[in-house]
């Protein structure tokens, strides 16, 4: 199992919360109680927290709705368009939550949109087309500094390949980012299903980012990765 000792002097995490955990169906209320209760708790050791949420399940249902009934007809900006409010959807839902800690309005612009520095979570979205929820995570780390993103979505770890369409298929603890580019491959496309996007992937690389992917629902895991121990999971770096 891979470790990774988080910076105690940079209590600045990113996380990039997928939809397919948020609501794979009907809101995880259960998930969401527990993960409310785990970012309560890290704040109040001093954490900070900016989460982004992922479209998952609600913006791929859109995307294909969408393709079935336009065909051909339909770009790839429609359907990025709809994975996008998907998205904010999502963070609206997150931010309600913690709202009596949360920054008021979500992130859209991880360039621009200002982040409050008294507050101690800060929820944000989809950005643009062309743009995964990896994509605007990766972005945001690089603007305050943080070292890693904290990748949660319904897989324990990343694989060599699909685990559902080969099944020699093996999990991976640590990988570079050269290696993980390669698996990935160098294209996003609306609705695309990767532990990491391929684009994110490379902006992560250049800026020197880590990320940590990890099984979010499994909160006892998580915490092993906050108290810097080993954990289930998938780190990625330079």
């Amino acid at each position: 199992m891979p470790q990774y000792k988080l910076n105690s002097k940079n209590k600045k995490a990113v996380i990039s919360l997928g939809g397919s955990i948020i609501n794979p169906g009907e809101i995880s209320i259960d998930f969401l109680k527990e993960f409310r209760a785990f970012i309560k708790k890290r704040v109040s050791e001093g954490w900070k927290f900016i989460i982004i949420t992922g479209g998952g399940a609600l913006a791929r249902g859109y995307i294909e709705g969408s393709s079935a009934i336009m065909g051909k007809d339909i770009t790839k900006d429609d359907m990025d368009w709809l994975g996008i409010h998907a998205t904010r959807f999502n963070a609206h839902l997150v931010r309600t939550i913690f709202r009596n800690i949360a920054q008021p309005v979500i992130i859209t612009d991880p360039d621009e949109d200002p982040i409050d520095p008294e507050k101690s979570v800060v929820i944000g979205g989809g950005s643009k087309p062309g743009w995964s929820t990896d994509h605007v995570s990766t972005t945001i780390a690089a603007r305050i500094d943080a070292p890693y993103v904290i990748n949660l979505s319904n897989i324990k770890q990343a694989y060599t390949d699909d685990p559902n369409k080969n099944s020699e298929a093996k999990p991976i603890d640590n990988i570079k980012w050269d290696d993980f580019c390669e698996i990935v491959g160098d294209t996003w496309e609306p609705g695309l299903n990767t532990p990491f996007d391929p684009i994110a992937s490379k902006l992560a690389k250049e800026k020197g980012i880590t990320v940590l992917i990890a099984e979010g629902t499994n909160l006892k895991n998580l915490d092993k990765l906050f108290n810097s121990e080993e954990f289930v999971g998938t780190v990625i770096s330079n």
